[in-house]
């Protein structure tokens, strides 16, 4: 059980226990269940003698919608009512196995070809995140995928990006373009100045050594941003 896991009585057990089976008989028949039906259904496996419906809606409540509930830190969900160590791994399982799916789905193909993929893909695993971090999705000749290397981790609205790092690494691994990605955790995908100079500098800079920037991708809760459709680069 779950350290904050209580059992609530026989009787309690028993209807958790109905409204569970019918939850469950709803997913296997393919019928849509709500955000907090399915993270209820979820925190079961954690804590299979509470009613894990309140618990549900707090994360609701705490982490917006369940995309923020299942990328937050694991720190930060037990401190919602109901949420040990236990619930918090497997509310993190969850994400990452959804990551895997979205991932693999992305690298598939060349990524130029399988653009939509591909922002699923970091709208799910970045979108949420409660600070900056800067990325960069390593090409091959053929823009498949060879490298997704996280290169920067800042503040809650900054992360360093060294140029000469980003050339760095490109060259060790022999990529042949470059996607850069950042989120932005306020939620607002619109670049900075800032965002516009260094991705400019980055291209600059491996256009001189053969390597091209397809593009930079600001990621937000409310969408993202294309510094290349926008014009920026």
């Amino acid at each position: 059980m779950d350290d904050k896991g209580r059992d609530q009585g026989p009787g309690r057990e028993g209807d958790h226990a109905g409204h569970r089976a019918r939850l469950r008989e709803r997913l296997l028949a393919g019928g849509g269940l709500l955000d907090h039906e399915l993270l209820e259904y979820l925190l079961t496996t954690a804590i299979p003698r509470r009613d894990t419906k309140p618990i549900a809606k707090a994360l609701l409540r705490e982490f917006h919608d369940i995309g923020g509930v299942l990328t937050a830190d694991p720190i930060a969900l037990q401190r919602v009512d109901g949420v040990g160590e236990t619930a918090a791994a497997t509310l993190k399982i969850a994400h990452a196995c959804a990551l895997r799916l979205v991932q693999a789905d992305a690298a598939r193909r060349p990524i130029l070809s399988n653009w939509q993929a591909l922002l699923d893909y970091l709208h799910a695993d970045m979108a949420h995140h409660g600070v900056e971090r800067f990325r960069v999705l390593h090409l091959n000749t053929r823009n498949m995928l060879i490298r997704d290397e996280l290169m920067g981790e800042g503040s809650i609205d900054q992360a360093p990006v060294y140029i000469r790092e980003v050339i760095r690494r490109a060259l060790e691994f022999g990529s042949a373009a470059l996607i850069l990605v950042h989120n932005h955790p306020s939620g607002d995908p619109s670049p900075s100045r800032a965002d516009i100079d260094v991705t400019r500098a980055i291209a600059e800079a491996g256009r001189n050594l053969g390597i091209t920037v397809h593009d930079h991708l600001i990621i937000g809760t409310s969408g993202h941003v294309s510094l290349r459709a926008q014009g920026l680069i």
